[in-house]
């Protein structure tokens, strides 16, 4: 009898992988709110209002970093743990952190789990998942191992050595999971992020490497450590590692001529090109800040806009669009304007249902930014206007943690509304939105053809 029980599918068994994508990430992120609301959790050892955790938690898991509470002011080191713990699961994702405790336990992971990693990793095949996920795990440890030894030369001397190695731990997963969250608010003020080291060389390009790396993809990452020539890389590789490199010399080359004698004068050469290349990255999902963002040129943060909104490189820890359906959106585009009848680069073709995903992500995060800036400008103060309300919104949806008129200045529905974006932003909209739509089962069905004017 307890055989037979033990044999019966689970309610996991009869979900999709996209349901199940949803309901993973959002049972995280519900234990997380419940934990951070407990006053052990908190520096005062008082209960915290439930809105206010379960923002956290979710920018937390979503590795977003926007906070309505400063996390060193308000939080305890319990509820460091936990934020840190979010942080570092919603990183490397759902999917490889339960296939790792399976792993640990000694148990077989099944095919119905290798598909589900397959999924959480846009990958093509099952085939050799497991080996994936152990090279995923370890290829971020050690990224973040090296972050940690490296900010540590700064943040031991200046806070002591057990509070040194706290900072550098949990800064270095912050910046590789592009999370944004910071420890420094108890010494230089609430929500000033790592402003206070604009000018420190170790702390900004470390935790920009550790951006960089987090958000190139981990695939990137492996073929970069592996000393892979370029030509062996598959192709979302290739154009991601392009896409980003693009992005991260337009971001910086824009930002610097446009703030030099702007929000950058007074500070050195090299200083006011620390700040721009900084903000190029960290506009690109990760939420660090070393200048105050209220500074910038409207143009500028027009700029950061168009980066934040781009995002990161697919199976990454950032969000946004992604380097590669916008590379897949750019081709598609040179392809019309030569009249070629297929996409190809780098002697590849690319497929119909490649570009048919790449124009659904596109229109879909384009409702969600329209929508959720209607909201906020609608609903909010007169401290939210529409450049502020579109920043925000286009942060959280894009998993960047950047804010313009403080997301702790949002009221309840504001923080609401955020939360769905951030939500959607890291499980993937088409993914939150499949899961209400039923399979058309005249799929298979052909109807005549008919031309539609356009444009």
């Amino acid at each position: 009898m307890l055989k037979k029980f033990r044999n019966k599918p689970t309610i996991l068994y009869w979900l999709s992988p996209a349901q199940i994508m949803v309901f993973g990430f959002g049972s995280i992120i519900l234990l997380g709110a419940f934990l951070l609301t407990l006053p052990i959790a908190s520096n005062k050892g008082v209960w915290t209002p439930f809105i206010d955790c379960l923002f956290t938690a979710t920018s937390s898991v979503c590795v977003t970093g926007l906070v309505v509470l400063d996390t060193s002011l308000h939080w305890s080191l319990f509820g460091k743990i936990v934020i840190i713990l979010l942080i570092q699961i919603g990183g490397l994702g759902f999917m490889t952190i339960s296939t790792l405790i399976v792993l640990f336990l000694g148990k077989k992971v099944d095919i119905r789990q290798r598909v589900l990693i397959k999924e959480s990793y846009n990958q093509d095949h099952i085939s050799g998942t497991i080996k994936m996920v152990l090279a995923v795990i370890k290829y971020t440890f050690s990224v973040e191992i090296i972050g940690s030894i490296i900010l540590s030369t700064v943040f031991i001397p200046e806070f002591g050595f057990y509070k040194g190695i706290g900072y550098s731990v949990f800064h270095s997963i912050s910046a590789f999971c592009n999370a944004g969250f910071d420890l420094f608010g108890s010494k230089y003020g609430a929500f000033t992020s790592i402003s206070h080291y604009y000018n420190n060389p170790v702390v900004v390009f470390t935790i920009a490497a550790l951006i960089i790396l987090g958000g190139a993809g981990f695939f990137v990452g492996a073929n970069i450590l592996s000393g892979k020539s370029l030509k062996k890389w598959k192709l979302t590789s290739k154009l991601g590692v392009l896409i980003m490199v693009f992005l991260l010399v337009l971001g910086t080359v824009l930002l610097f001529t446009g703030e030099y004698n702007h929000s950058l004068s007074g500070m050195t050469g090299l200083e006011k090109f620390e700040v721009a290349f900084f903000q190029s990255v960290t506009a690109r999902t990760a939420g660090f800040a070393t200048i105050d963002l209220t500074k910038f040129r409207e143009s500028s943060l027009l700029v950061m806009i168009f980066l934040m909104f781009i995002g990161a490189s697919p199976a990454s820890t950032g969000g946004g669009i992604k380097t590669t359906t916008f590379a897949v959106l750019l081709l598609a585009l040179r392809t019309f304007l030569k009249n070629e009848s297929e996409i190809t680069v780098f002697r590849r073709r690319i497929g119909v249902y490649t570009i048919r995903k790449s124009i659904g992500v596109l229109v879909m995060g384009m409702i969600f930014l329209l929508v959720g800036t209607y909201l906020i400008s609608a609903t909010q103060g007169p401290k939210f206007g529409l450049l502020e309300s579109s920043f925000e919104v286009t942060s959280a949806y894009a998993t960047v943690g950047l804010s313009l008129a403080g997301t702790n200045n949002l009221n309840g529905l504001g923080r609401f509304i955020l939360i769905v974006l951030m939500f959607a932003g890291r499980v993937g909209s088409l993914t939150l939105v499949s899961i209400f739509i039923k399979e058309n089962k005249m799929k298979n069905v052909r109807y005549a053809e008919e031309s539609i004017t356009v444009g």
